[in-house]
Parts: C-alpha cells; structure tokens; sequence
C-alpha cells in the first residue's frame, strides 16, 4: 500500500507516542512506499515558532531524516491544492490532500476536516 502520513502522524511515529495506532506504527515501520511530504518538517517548523508545538528543537530535521520516503512538493500539487473545495482551509492539509490524489497515495490522518475530500484515507 503506497502511503502518506500527515504531519501529527509522523510527529506521533518520530516520538513513539501512545496516540498512534500499533498497525499504523507498524505499517510506517516496514511499508517500502510510505512517504513523508516536504510540507510536514516546514508545518512543524512553523508551529514551533508560533508555540502551537511543544515537541523537541530538532523535530523539523527529524523529520527530514526520517526513513519514510520524501515527497517533494510540485507545482502541480500547489495548483491542485488552491483548486481543491473549501472544506478545509489550512494550506499544508490542503497539500497533503492534493499530493495523495494526485501521486495515487492513501492519506493516514486522523484529521476530520481532511476527510471531506475525495480522497483514500486511513485512520490514525
């Protein structure tokens, strides 16, 4: 199963945390397709700044360094994100959402906003 993990899933991997799911954690631990987009360090760089985060300093270059594949961010996804409805406003669930559909991914969210979309999901 080719997969993306939205931002609190991967914080959620990265920390070993309670909240997420053992198969979840299992699937990001063994599938050869799972991806981490090139949204998720800089949204939680930018929640770091904002104190909307309390995680470790060096979180965004976990991220970064992490073993799920990189899913860089095209301009094809920017087009289909600013074109997808207006379920949701926030702008790195929106690309998240256009990278899944557009790359052929199951999004593992737990977002309820996110799952108004046409969009392949699995719960966090």
């Amino acid at each position: 199963m080719k997969v993306l993990a939205d931002t609190h899933v991967v914080i959620w991997w990265l920390l070993d945390s309670s909240e997420l799911p053992d198969d979840i954690k299992d699937l990001l631990d063994t599938e050869v397709e799972a991806y981490v987009s090139a949204v998720t360090p800089w949204e939680v760089a930018v929640k770091q700044t904002l104190g909307k985060l309390d995680a470790p300093a060096d979180l965004p270059e976990r991220v970064r360094d992490c073993q799920l594949k990189q899913l860089p961010i095209t301009a094809q996804h920017g087009i289909h994100a600013a074109r997808l409805p207006l379920h949701h406003r926030d702008p790195f669930d929106r690309i998240l959402v256009a990278q899944a559909q557009l790359e052929g991914l199951t999004l593992i969210t737990r977002d309820t906003w996110i799952q108004k979309y046409d969009v392949p999901l699995l719960r966090a």
